[in-house]
């Protein structure tokens, strides 16, 4: 880790800090738009930085699990900090913002990662046994709390009763756990980066650790990153709610449905784990992107869920987790080449373009219904 790059990662998190406390509950005019657009930008590259040291320093498939989980869980926050403050109503909010994280990650960032792994090395090559795994618990996990609560008929609605809020939210957690502990203990080796003959780019002698890199960074810098990664994230998600004013001037301004909204802010909040993605795929490293999009998908899913069940208890209004028609179809869509994607365990760049343009089709069918 170079002492360079160390410093801004250090000032970044610290300045988009200082101007989420000045700008946080206000509605900012074009100039402060400006600057808190350009600390957000700043929040999320700090954030690629410092998750990529925490995860050098931990190994795979931690590394990616961190990012994972701690944007996941902030993106809970911000959810639970929206329907509280907003006058209108949010039954649909949770459903439209996980549905939205899923779209985002199962096919943007394995898409765009497919294509640059594809494209710089001809092949993207990674285990079909992990990435298989990860995207069997994304789907079941979709379909059991997305889904589901669509065909159900004890609530008007697509909204479960109490008793199967509370199953889908215990389920949930179980499968999520379980496949953590498949990930990082069981057959932590399913997760790791496929070996192909082809050296990672931008390696660095010495690598005592034999993975490709640098060694590790010390345990004192690797716990400055950790603490410099929460600040940024915070800053992430705290700046995206401050700039969705000016999102939702601009996008009632357009013409387009509110939930054009929730897509925009989703696509902030999950740019440090898009931008890890395709770095780790640019160097050869598809597993590692693999696994951050599914398992972004599976937290945003897995914690998501059973938080918002037990928040439904003090929250006005009910939760609507039901998708509609168009949304099952796109997530089907989704399912279907997802899984002869990852079968082969190895990815042309078509199959990338295939998962960008069913993204590309939910985006605009969410602005133009």
């Amino acid at each position: 880790m170079t002492t360079g790059p160390f410093r801004w990662a250090l000032v970044a998190p610290l300045a988009a800090a200082l101007v989420l406390a000045f700008a946080w509950g206000t509605h900012p005019g074009t100039l402060g738009n400006v600057v808190v657009g350009v600390s957000l930008v700043a929040a999320v590259l700090a954030a690629v930085y410092h998750a990529e040291v925490v995860a050098h320093r931990v190994g795979e498939p931690f590394g990616s699990l961190v990012l994972a989980v701690a944007v996941t869980v902030i993106e809970v926050g911000l959810i639970i900090s929206l329907m509280l403050s907003s006058s209108g109503d949010t039954s649909t909010l949770a459903r439209d913002t996980v549905f939205a994280a899923v779209m985002i990650t199962v096919n943007g960032i394995v898409g765009i990662s497919l294509v640059v792994g594809a494209f710089k090395h001809g092949l993207a090559a990674f285990n079909s046994e992990g990435a298989g795994s990860a995207l069997a618990t994304v789907v079941v996990l979709a379909g059991l709390t997305l889904v589901v609560p669509t065909f159900t008929t004890s609530e008007p609605g697509p909204v479960l009763s109490s008793s199967q809020l509370a199953f889908a939210a215990v389920a949930s957690l179980l499968l999520y756990g379980a496949f953590v502990f498949t990930q990082t203990v069981q057959h932590r080796d399913f997760f790791l980066p496929v070996a192909t003959g082809t050296p990672a780019v931008g390696s660095n002698p010495p690598d005592a650790d034999h993975d490709g890199h640098a060694d590790p960074p010390t345990a004192r810098e690797a716990l400055a990153s950790a603490g410099l990664l929460l600040v940024a994230l915070v800053c992430v998600v705290g700046l995206a709610k401050v700039e969705s004013y000016a999102i939702e001037d601009a996008v009632e301004s357009l013409g387009f449905p509110h939930a054009v909204v929730g897509v925009v802010i989703a696509l902030l909040v999950l740019l440090p784990e898009s931008i890890a993605a395709v770095r780790a795929a640019a160097r050869n490293r598809v597993q590692i992107s693999l696994n951050l999009g599914y398992g972004s998908a599976m937290a945003s899913i897995g914690l998501t869920i059973p938080t918002m069940a037990v928040a439904s208890i003090w929250l006005d209004d009910e939760l609507a987790l039901g998708l509609e028609p168009l949304q099952q179809e796109l997530l089907f869509l989704s399912t279907v080449v997802a899984v002869l994607t990852v079968v082969p365990g190895r990815s042309k760049p078509l199959n990338g373009a295939i998962h960008l343009a069913i993204l590309a089709a939910f985006l605009f069918l969410t602005a133009a219904p």
